[in-house]
Parts: structure tokens; C-alpha cells; sequence
């Protein structure tokens, strides 16, 4: 697998849900990866990656973008409360507003710096205990409380439990933003992101089938 058929893959997906080339955002998810690795995926050009901890990303980021521009970099991992300014420098867009305290810290930030990444609600589809993010029966308040925050939500994200079947979670969250009037998803990783284009899925967070297993540090 490589890079070329991860895009090969997202455009046959496209095409068989029957929507336009290009209308998914394949986000490269580089956590844990070697930097050779990486630089290898920016020299073919793409530029979307993703990361899950702030640390890491402060840690190569701003290297790579002295030599690389435009680099759209999303963080797809829980974030704390105490790392928001650092994640606002640092990410166009967090998928993990999980929580109202960090959905308060991310509005004050924007009053004080005049800017603020898009911003995705993590949905805990599964209500898993151990996972993070907002109950289905919750969303629609939650939804309501960023906006009026002026935050700038686009849509919702999800990772369904590894034992149930995806595209259940993926139908729910889809049906959670239609309701809200939300029309991103953040939907489905390296094996099962076809199903979650075909439920409506805009970004798809694709790992280990574009850079190999990861390499624990």
C-alpha cells in the first residue's frame, strides 16, 4: 500500500457514493512515524496530515514547514486544556472538542489571538467509558453551546468501537449532523474509511495504510 492507492481507494469511494472527486480530504495521520517517513509523503506532495498529541507535533512541525508550504495540519488526538494555545498555533483544525471547559478555553483564545481552527465535536458514538467525547443524547446542547461561543464548528468526528460494525457509527453520525446542520464528518481510518465515504464521510484519517506500521518512540 502506499500513498497512490490510499488516493486510488478514495476516488473509486467517491465515485460509487455518487459524489464529485476531491470531495473527501484524505488526512495522512503521521503520529508516531518516523520523520523519514513523513518527509517521503510531503515530497510527493501532500500536504494534510494529522497528529495526536501536541507535543509531537511541536516537535517536527515547524521543521517540515520551513521546507514544505501549505502544510493543512489537523490534531485528531484528545487535547488538554492546558495545551489549547499551543494547539492553536500549531493545527488548522482540532477534531477532539470534547468537553464545555475546553470549548470555553478555545473561545476565550479567540478573543485574545483573532484567530481560531476549525473545530470538529467528538462524538463517543459507542458510549464507551473509556473513550472520550460527547454522548449522542448530548450533541445537539453541545452543538448549540460552541456555536453560540462563536466557535467555528464544522462537523462532528467519531471512531467507533474496534468491536462493533463501523458503519453503524458512521450512519449515526451522520444523522447527528444533518440534525444540527453540520456538513463535515471526520469519519473512518485505514480500514474501513470506504464505508465511511460512502455514509458521507469529508475527512478521512488514514494512517498505517499510507506510511506502514507505526513505530512506537
Amino acid at each position: 500500500m502506499g500513498l497512490q492507492d490510499i488516493y486510488d481507494r478514495v476516488t473509486r469511494a467517491e465515485s460509487a457514493a455518487g459524489r464529485p472527486s476531491g470531495s473527501v480530504k484524505l488526512i495522512a495521520v503521521s503520529k508516531v512515524q518516523p520523520n523519514a517517513r513523513v518527509d517521503a509523503v510531503l515530497s510527493q506532495g501532500h500536504r494534510c496530515f494529522g497528529e495526536n498529541r501536541v507535543q509531537e507535533a511541536a516537535g517536527k512541525w515547524p521543521d517540515f514547514r520551513v521546507n514544505y508550504d501549505n502544510v493543512d495540519l489537523h490534531l485528531i488526538g484528545p487535547l488538554q486544556t492546558n495545551k489549547a494555545r499551543q494547539a492553536f498555533d500549531l493545527f488548522q483544525s482540532v477534531h477532539s472538542l470534547d468537553r464545555l471547559k475546553l470549548a470555553k478555553t478555545f473561545a476565550r483564545l479567540a478573543q485574545e489571538t483573532g484567530h481560531c481552527p476549525d473545530v470538529f465535536i467528538q462524538v463517543n458514538t459507542g458510549e464507551e467509558p473509556q473513550k472520550s467525547g460527547i454522548l449522542p443524547a448530548d450533541t445537539d446542547a453541545f452543538v448549540k453551546d460552541c456555536i453560540a461561543m462563536d466557535l467555528p464548528v464544522q462537523g462532528l468526528m467519531a471512531i467507533p468501537p474496534a468491536e462493533e460494525e463501523a458503519a453503524l457509527h458512521f450512519a449515526l453520525l451522520a444523522k447527528l449532523a444533518a440534525r444540527n446542520g453540520l456538513k463535515a464528518l471526520s469519519m473512518g481510518m485505514s480500514g474501513d474509511f470506504e464505508k465511511a465515504i460512502a455514509l458521507g464521510a469529508t475527512h478521512v484519517r488514514v494512517g498505517s495504510a499510507i506510511f506502514g506500521a507505526r513505530e512506537a518512540t
